[in-house]
């Protein structure tokens, strides 16, 4: 039996599209340091493949809400853990780092 995945609220999910519409946006501006037209084509055509890789990819994660735990006991634990489990690889190195 399938379980099916947890619909996102609405909030949520309108934080998530104004970042993949802001991302395009940032692709439709995008100026190649080298000031090379063929390097800006490439590099706004990268971060347009790779918004839509990486989201579709991550269609799935939901991640705990946030402020909803008291900020002491054990729901709040567990709550921070999951975070620090659902965050990603890269980001995980980029907070050790700063």
């Amino acid at each position: 039996m399938k379980t099916r995945p947890k619909l996102m609220t609405p909030v949520a999910r309108q934080e998530v599209l104004g970042l993949y519409r802001r991302i395009f946006r940032i692709a439709k501006k995008w100026q190649s340091a080298s000031g090379q037209m063929e390097d800006t084509i490439k590099e706004k055509q990268y971060i347009i493949n790779e918004a839509k890789t990486l989201f579709q990819k991550n269609k799935d994660i939901h991640l705990p809400p946030l402020g909803l735990a008291p900020q002491r006991g054990r729901a709040f634990r567990n709550q921070e853990k999951l975070r620090k489990l659902s965050k990603p690889a890269y980001l995980r190195s980029y907070d050790e780092v700063s």
